[in-house]
């Protein structure tokens, strides 16, 4: 029935702006679950990113073709971790929480970003929320502090086997 729904809206998605302010989360269910309350200082954006890999423009000449280096080129992060970038650029000032992944097409992923005003009084003297509005949580999402940045970087894996992977992957080479 969800599905459903988000396939009716893909066309106006589409078609809208690249980053949204949305109303009302898309995905209620899935919104409360990642810290997503109805109160005012919450804001929810919807942002759409392009798939895939790097696009690289193919160079003329003076290479095999093993070493032209178009194909099979990826970035470190993920989309996810892109599109919390993008909302966050586009409203500088609010920290983004947590987002999670609304529909995809054939060419853009969708996802819905949960951002906090750090600065409102109903966000300070919430006991959930009010760590946000400390100092040091300023700029999270660019520092690979959100949930999707941290899966991406492989902080997500605890225990065993995970040793190389903190405090990250180049910092533990240098050590």
């Amino acid at each position: 029935m969800m599905d459903e729904m988000i396939k009716t809206q893909l066309r106006s998605w589409r078609k809208g702006p690249v980053i949204a302010r949305v109303d009302h989360p898309t995905k209620p269910d899935r919104a409360r679950a990642l810290g997503y309350k109805a109160k005012q200082g919450v804001v929810v954006a919807r942002a759409r990113v392009r798939k895939g890999g790097r696009r690289k423009i193919r160079p003329s000449r003076g290479r095999k073709p093993k070493r032209m280096g178009i194909k099979k080129i990826t970035m470190k992060k993920n989309l996810q971790t892109m599109a919390e970038e993008r909302a966050a650029r586009r409203f500088p000032n609010l920290e983004v929480l947590n987002s999670y992944h609304v529909a995809s097409d054939g060419t853009h992923e969708y996802f819905e970003i949960i951002m906090i005003d750090p600065h409102h009084p109903a966000i300070i003297s919430d006991p959930q929320l009010g760590w946000v509005a400390e100092r040091g949580h300023r700029g999270r999402v660019f520092r690979g502090r959100t949930r999707a940045a941290r899966k991406g970087r492989g902080l997500m894996r605890k225990g065993w086997g995970a040793e190389r992977m903190r405090p990250s992957v180049r910092a533990r080479g240098r050590k």
